[in-house]
């Protein structure tokens, strides 16, 4: 039964990365996260100012310590001791970074990504403003449609992160998206990507493992 699973698994990636590629995508596949740090580690060159999105499958893999051993200016929101005021300044200044590291919210087996922003910082800049946006996915992102990506959107990664946020909004009582007019709603600018944005650089990093929420 486990080689009946790991063919599965194998031939989903497969289409997955091909899929991704047929969409002008840079696409990439490690069995580990440490492979792709590895990966990554090899982008970052002292100078370069590297920003990044709230994602907990960049935090994991440390890869804001391989940036910062690298000697690259880093542009981090999330870093400890900054006023609103500084971290929105930090989110601005993300949009012209030379390298834009985040996660994915979903990703379709089509080779679309699919995604929730309450600030807009981060689907902002894997748009359009970074020389090179490097989006880091588990296999637990995989879904076989954007409608099941935007389920997995409201169920599952919106409740879980609004939660590790604490945030007050309906979601976080029942674990369900429902109703939100909270004040504290995180998800207020929703994306689709079906191809690689027109003069940026992209690349997609999927992890054989379970990564992120």
């Amino acid at each position: 039964m486990d080689n009946y699973a790991e063919w599965h698994r194998q031939s989903i990636i497969e289409k997955l990365i091909s899929n991704l590629k047929a969409n002008e995508f840079e696409a990439s596949y490690f069995d580990t996260g440490t492979q792709a740090a590895d990966h990554i580690r090899k982008q970052c060159h002292k100078g370069m100012k590297v920003a990044f999105g709230g994602s907990m499958s960049v935090r994991t893999l440390g890869i804001r310590e391989i940036a910062r051993e690298a000697g690259t200016e880093l542009l981090d929101h999330g870093a400890p001791g900054l006023s609103d005021e500084e971290k929105l300044a930090v989110m601005r200044r993300g949009l012209n970074s030379d390298l834009y590291l985040c996660s994915t919210n979903a990703i379709t087996l089509s080779g679309s990504l699919i995604n929730a922003d309450g600030y807009g910082n981060r689907v902002a800049s894997m748009i359009f403003g970074p020389l090179k946006v490097i989006v880091i996915a588990g296999l637990n992102k995989i879904v076989y449609s954007e409608e099941a990506g935007f389920d997995r959107l409201r169920n599952i990664a919106a409740p879980m992160n609004m939660k590790r946020l604490n945030r007050n909004t309906p979601c976080t009582a029942d674990g369900l998206c429902h109703n939100c007019r909270s004040a504290e709603r995180g998800c207020r600018a929703y994306t689709i990507i079906r191809r690689r944005p027109a003069h940026t650089q992209f690349e997609v990093i999927i992890i054989g493992e379970t990564l992120g929420i």
